[in-house]
C-alpha cells in the first residue's frame, strides 16, 4: 500500500501527513478518506482546478494525464510541470510526496 506524503499547507494540513492508500485510489479520494479536506468543487469530475496538486516525488509512478485534465491544469494557480489534478491522479504502488498550492481559483469555498 503505497504512502502520500502531504507537505505542510497552512489550512488543509498545518504539520504536514503521510497516509497510507490502495493502489488505484486517486490522490483525492485518499485525502479526503484520511480527513484532510482537500477542495473538489465539481466533485471529483475533472471540471474545476481546486484539487490542484504539485507532485514533488513519485510522479512517473502515476497513470498519465489525459489531455482533458491538461487542459483544465492551465488555469490553475501556481502551475508547475509536475502539477496534477488530485481527483484523477491514481495511485500505483510507488509512495508518492505532494504539496498542496496555497491558493485555488475557487471563489466560493463551502463551509467557511
Amino acid at each position: 500500500m503505497p504512502i502520500i506524503k502531504i507537505l505542510p499547507h497552512a489550512e488543509y494540513c498545518p504539520q504536514g501527513a503521510e497516509i497510507s492508500a490502495s493502489a488505484g485510489t486517486s490522490i483525492c479520494e485518499a485525502l479526503l478518506e484520511n480527513h484532510i479536506a482537500i477542495e473538489h468543487a465539481c466533485d471529483m469530475s475533472c471540471a474545476c482546478t481546486t484539487c490542484h496538486v504539485i507532485v514533488r516525488a513519485g510522479l512517473a509512478s502515476l497513470n498519465p494525464a489525459q489531455e482533458e485534465e491538461e487542459d483544465l491544469l492551465d488555469r490553475a494557480w501556481g502551475l508547475e510541470p509536475n502539477s496534477r489534478l488530485s481527483c484523477q491522479t491514481i495511485l500505483a504502488q510507488q509512495d508518492v510526496t505532494v504539496e498542496i498550492p496555497k491558493y485555488s481559483i475557487n471563489h466560493a469555498k463551502e463551509n467557511h
